[in-house]
């Protein structure tokens, strides 16, 4: 019998379900866990965290922890899938628009006189894995928040479903990845925001994530500002779509493409499409398009 978990972390909704009720108890506590470790060495909003730390470094080869040696690499990976629309050099811009504490502490944010931050280069990052060492480009600060939630959503699915020797869905705030095998598969709701009307689909293998930019919004001024931001300007996206619902092997790489396909805006559609993803975008004005491979019913199965 399946059986679920429900909490709050990193400012949104973590859900646990097990096909195997009584393992939800360890498999709880072991995920509970995982994602405080992952705040200790990764969070962009404490200044004692091993990435702050690094990011303060700037220029200077820092020791990081393998963790952090982990989600690093995997958000150096993620700008490289896409030609650096995902970003993760873009932690001063993100500074700059006012998202430099947690989204629940944000209330508003007062315009600086300050020009656009633009991002680094990502390639100018360096990590050396083996030895644990991280030197962030001079002039810049890394973010992982556009693809740490997704690398540990994998990690956290296929690591409790082998400790644990039942099938696993877990959720992080939209980035969602499953375990084991469960011969019914999965039936989630794909939604713009938590407790939207939706499109029902089926997941058996993969993961399956939304980037959107109709949540974690704040004031600036007169304008309202979103999390998404464009390394090539620094600003938050201002492009065709609010919301990209992706499909893949991985919830990283459902991630990175959604997150992806929003920054690039009008040829994000046949960009999809040439990676062969399935894939549902939303327009501003509320229009849902989708690739070839996203289901006109509601039942979606992500490939092995």
């Amino acid at each position: 019998m399946t059986a679920s978990h429900l909490t709050r972390a990193w400012s949104c909704t973590i859900r646990l379900v097990v096909e195997d009720d009584r393992r939800l108890v360890a498999a709880a506590e072991d995920l509970d866990a995982l994602l405080a470790r992952v705040d200790t060495v990764a969070s962009r909003f404490r200044s004692d965290s091993a990435l702050s730390v690094a990011n303060a470094r700037a220029g200077r080869p820092t020791p990081i922890p393998k963790l952090l040696v982990d989600l690093v690499a995997a958000a150096l990976d993620g700008a490289a899938q896409t030609r650096g629309a995902v970003d993760p050099t873009v932690g001063l811009a993100m500074q700059r628009i006012g998202y430099d504490r947690d989204i629940a502490a944000i209330e508003s944010f007062r315009p600086q006189s300050h020009p656009p931050v633009r991002s680094g280069r990502w390639q100018d990052v360096r990590l050396h894995r083996e030895a644990g060492l991280l030197t962030v480009p001079v002039g810049t600060a890394l973010d992982l928040g556009a693809t740490a939630k997704s690398y540990v959503a994998d990690l956290a699915a296929s690591t409790l479903s082998r400790r644990y020797d039942t099938a696993v869905l877990v959720e992080l705030g939209g980035d969602l990845a499953v375990g084991g095998h469960n011969p019914d598969g999965w039936c989630v709701r794909v939604a713009e925001r938590e407790g939207d009307p939706g499109q029902l689909v089926l997941v058996r293998h993969g993961g399956l994530v939304t980037s959107t930019t109709t949540v974690r919004r704040w004031a600036h001024g007169d304008r309202t500002m979103h999390h998404i931001v464009d390394p090539r300007t620094g600003e938050p996206v201002d492009g065709p779509w609010r919301t990209v619902s992706v499909a893949a092997d991985r919830a990283f790489d459902a991630n990175v493409a959604s997150t992806g396909a929003i920054v690039l805006g009008d040829s994000a559609l046949d960009w999809l499409e040439t990676r062969g993803l399935a894939a549902r975008l939303v327009a501003q004005d509320g229009a849902i398009h989708t690739t070839a491979s996203w289901p006109a019913a509601h039942a979606l199965e992500v490939a092995r």
